[in-house]
């Protein structure tokens, strides 16, 4: 009995010791990465950051309140192999767009703020282009959760049928009613932007537009007509998305994810840090991979210039479980 007691002991401390516990951002993580040989390639994003900075990113709460489903008749709907927004309806910019959300945990705001934009554009075949304000979203939506320490996607469509939203571009640029107001950071040590530090305060709810814009904070409000969750089969996201245009998904985020540089993401090593939400723009293969094409809002100096690519078809990191969207009002 004493012997096998020691066995076992000896077995459960080898297999801890072969999963190695390798320090967040180090380059240690990215050669134990890249020596997997998996699907995905590592390199460094962020330099001379506060670990408590990245975790604060990840500002979305999983396993929230969830909209209606709302399921596609996917019978005789031939689907392409790959299928990217930004090529389908070229004549809307924001589907383009990597926003940048600075020291905030608001990707919950930002992941619906760009869908939200892209759909209005698609819905009126580019006759209406307009960047929707994440910082209104952020700020006044008191049922999405607690600012830039998070909240849930769902209630921020919720917020977009029920209260509407108005406009609003990047930090310091000027565009729409209600611009972003907290700057965006540098992640690196040599860069032209003020350091990252801890998140910050929320900013306050100001219900009015800045100085010089033409409407008033009312008139510029945009509103959803009609808000759902997608079921997590592939056939339902990807006609969604072939439909109607991307949608804002909810991942765990694991300690790997921060140093994606190219390839399809999947989880390979390091703890789960927290919740964080992205918007899907398409789908594809990438060496035989299926992925789903996605965009950051963590500038364009993080990965494949502010895009990533995860493993389709496995709910890999739970991206295809909290999938929400939602249709325009004429």
């Amino acid at each position: 009995m004493r012997l096998l007691f020691l066995v076992s002991v000896v077995v459960t401390v080898s297999v801890a010791w072969g999963r190695p516990q390798l320090p967040l951002l180090s380059s240690e993580m990215v050669d134990f990465i890249n020596k997997a040989n998996t699907t995905w390639t590592a390199g460094k994003n962020f330099q001379n950051v506060d670990i408590s900075y990245v975790k604060g990113l990840c500002g979305t709460f999983l396993n929230g309140p969830k909209r209606p489903e709302l399921a596609h008749n996917v019978e005789g709907i031939r689907l392409p192999d790959s299928f990217d927004a930004r090529k389908q309806w070229p004549n809307c910019p924001t589907i383009q767009q990597i926003r940048d959300q600075g020291s905030c945990g608001s990707c919950w705001a930002f992941g619906a703020a760009e869908a939200i934009s892209d759909r209005i554009c698609i819905q009126t075949g580019g006759k209406i282009s307009v960047e929707i304000s994440a910082e209104d979203l952020l700020t006044c939506c008191d049922d999405c959760g607690m600012g830039c320490f998070g909240g849930y996607p769902s209630e921020a469509w919720d917020y977009w049928a029920t209260k509407g939203l108005v406009t609003g571009g990047l930090y310091n640029s000027g565009v729409g009613c209600r611009p972003y107001t907290i700057p965006a950071c540098e992640h690196h040590v040599n860069g032209t932007r003020p350091p990252c530090g801890s998140i910050g305060e929320t900013p306050k709810c100001v219900m009015q537009c800045i100085d010089g814009y033409s409407l008033s904070y009312p008139k510029d409000k945009h509103y959803g007509r009609r808000t759902y969750s997608i079921p997590s089969q592939q056939e339902q996201i990807m006609t969604e998305l072939y439909k109607n245009g991307p949608v804002e998904a909810a991942f765990s985020v694991y300690a790997d994810f921060l140093l994606y540089k190219t390839g399809v993401y999947q989880h390979v090593t390091g703890d789960m840090l927290g919740g964080h939400a992205i918007k899907i723009l398409g789908w594809g293969e990438d060496n035989g991979t299926p992925y789903w094409l996605a965009a950051n809002s963590w500038n364009t100096d993080w990965g494949d210039k502010g895009f990533f690519k995860i493993k389709r078809g496995s709910d890999e990191c739970g991206i295809e479980s909290e999938m929400v969207a939602g249709t325009p009002h004429n």
